[in-house]
């Protein structure tokens, strides 16, 4: 009778195959410690040879005992020739990692343009302050260029800039001009460039 693969036990590591499963099976049967050890070497050396890319890992021997020993379901009783993984480390589920959720006045600046916003407020006054505030700004500009394709006015830029420094940095936009950006040219498509070329041949033998 045919078995299908979805009626056999289910692979504990499908990368490696069913037949490699079945060796490991085998070698948990072996009664002699040595032998079994021996045959749990011959597994680990045909698991290398399935992936001869981690040759270049270091120490990439260890990795594959870890994975006899897991595919074992680590009662293999044998001499590894490393410390293998836990069985422990495999159950534990990774703490929680704390995602900060700021709320952001204009999103399409971002928090931390928001953040340099507020480093330049608290700086004092003088020269690079200026100069920073005149980066942010432009970079401001740039950023709401966009989302906004009609363009804004640094009269637009200013307010933001006031309002996302807590009412620090009120810039009069008579003092200070910003940068005017223009949409880059959309690049030459293929067939344009290929039909000028294949003028510039033409001519080329006009002229012979």
């Amino acid at each position: 009778m045919l078995l299908y693969n979805t009626q056999l036990k289910k692979l504990i590591l499908p990368e490696y195959g069913r037949n490699i499963q079945k060796m490991v099976d085998h070698c948990l049967t072996i009664q002699d410690r040595e032998e079994r050890t021996r045959c749990a070497r011959t597994i680990v050396a045909t698991m290398a040879t399935l992936f001869p890319e981690m040759n270049d890992v270091d120490d990439y021997k260890h990795k594959f005992w870890d994975h006899l020993a897991i595919m074992a379901d680590f009662k293999l009783d044998v001499d590894y020739p490393c410390e293998i993984i836990p069985q422990d480390d495999l159950n534990n589920t990774p703490e929680r990692v704390p995602y900060m959720n700021h709320e952001m006045r204009f999103r399409h600046y971002g928090k931390d343009l928001e953040r340099m916003i507020g480093r330049a407020a608290a700086m004092e006054e003088g020269e690079e302050r200026t100069a920073l505030i005149r980066l942010l700004a432009n970079h401001m500009k740039k950023l709401m260029l966009a989302v906004n394709k009609d363009g804004v006015s640094d009269e637009k830029i200013f307010k933001d800039l006031y309002l996302l420094s807590n009412n620090r940095l009120h810039i009069d936009p008579a003092t200070m001009k910003l940068h005017e950006f223009k949409e880059a040219p959309a690049p030459a498509s293929g067939k344009k460039k290929k039909k000028k070329k294949k003028s510039a041949n033409n001519s080329a033998l006009l002229d012979l």
